[in-house]
């Protein structure tokens, strides 16, 4: 065996800073998400991100016992202004950190590729055994006279030239077509999610599977959810869980977040397992 791996679980991508209709500011972005709920499995978490240090440090300061943190120099963080909630939500561009175009160097167990602004790169230096994308932040444009996101379809060069899995939600299924059939053909697997409906799993060789999602009680909040249900999903399948299975799991984990406010409810292992007895 060679030497053990710097990191288990890293992600590249913006951790943004989140204005609520209140004028408040939280800490935000698939980065933060996804490495905080891979952290709370036992991971080792890094998140590699741009912005300006200081900032994105002070967002991050109630988690950094848990997160390992690399921020890249940039003229300003990455910043949203958030309006509503589920699929009412909407949000626009404040301020943005600008692209990884600076080849990054890597040494990981998981790397998941975590955009929310078309910022990440389609390639890297160094070793990543498993390669996760979550492709929303590619699928996002805003002009400078008008600040407010739309859809369009990802920049080629920022998509991985090799993938084993992509989790993305309904509302950005069509706009991944090509995507997610190059992810299949070259053996991903893709997670389709839908809130409370089931989650599709797209398998290598055209299966297509749905599962259940059960229903979750009073739901308070679920920022951050999808991007819980991708780490937990990359977890699971390098723990050698079945996609089916790693989708449950997921889905578990989701559902202890979207229970309680905030980046805190992330749950750990045994939370996401006690969901998981409870609504077998």
């Amino acid at each position: 065996m060679g030497p053990p791996r710097r990191f288990d679980y890293t992600t590249v991508g913006h951790v943004t800073a989140d204005v609520a209709g209140d004028g408040s500011r939280r800490p935000g972005g698939s980065a933060f998400y996804s490495a905080l709920q891979a952290a709370r499995l036992g991971r080792r978490s890094r998140i590699l991100t741009r912005g300006v240090a200081d900032e994105i440090e002070e967002l991050l300061e109630p988690y950094r016992g848990e997160l390992e943190l690399e921020v890249l120099a940039a003229a300003q963080t990455t910043t949203l202004q958030t309006v509503g909630s589920g699929s009412e939500r909407s949000q626009r561009v404040l301020g943005w950190a600008g692209a990884f175009d600076e080849q990054i160097v890597l040494d990981t167990s998981i790397l998941h590729l975590a955009p929310v602004a078309r910022e990440t790169p389609g390639r890297w230096r160094g070793s990543a055994d498993f390669v996760g994308l979550t492709p929303q932040g590619l699928l996002r444009r805003w002009s400078a006279n008008d600040d407010e996101i739309v859809h369009a379809p990802p920049e080629e060069h920022r998509i991985p030239q090799r993938c084993h899995a992509v989790v993305l939600s309904e509302h950005e299924r069509a706009s991944c077509g090509q995507l997610i059939s190059r992810a299949t053909a070259a053996g991903a697997v893709v997670a389709i999610t839908a809130g409370a409906s089931s989650t599709t799993l797209l398998l290598p060789g055209g299966a297509e599977v749905a599962v259940h999602v059960p229903s979750v009680e009073r739901p308070l909040d679920d920022v951050g959810a999808g991007d819980v249900f991708a780490a937990a999903f990359f977890v699971a399948l390098t723990e050698g869980r079945a996609p089916e299975r790693a989708a449950h799991f997921a889905n578990a984990a989701a559902a202890v977040r979207i229970q309680h406010m905030g980046a805190r409810a992330i749950g750990d292992r045994a939370a996401i397992e006690a969901r998981l007895r409870a609504v077998a």
